[in-house]
């Protein structure tokens, strides 16, 4: 089982996927664009128990909606 966290900036987001024992098995800053963030997560995208976003911006409603 896997976790994403998504830390969204107002143009980019630094996005982390860690396993059950906090390893973390990939990491990457992206822009903010609903399809990269999606394709960054998709090989994970069964595994993945949750994805959590924290944000102080909330100007990108399309990507907090859009997963």
């Amino acid at each position: 089982m896997n976790y994403s966290g998504i830390d969204l900036h107002s143009n980019n987001s630094m996005v982390t996927v860690i396993d059950e024992t906090d390893r973390i098995v990939a990491q990457r800053r992206l822009p903010n664009d609903l399809t990269k963030i999606l394709d960054f997560l998709a090989p994970w995208k069964d595994g993945l128990a949750g994805v959590v976003v924290e944000s102080t911006f909330y100007g990108r409603p399309g990507i907090m909606h859009g997963l």
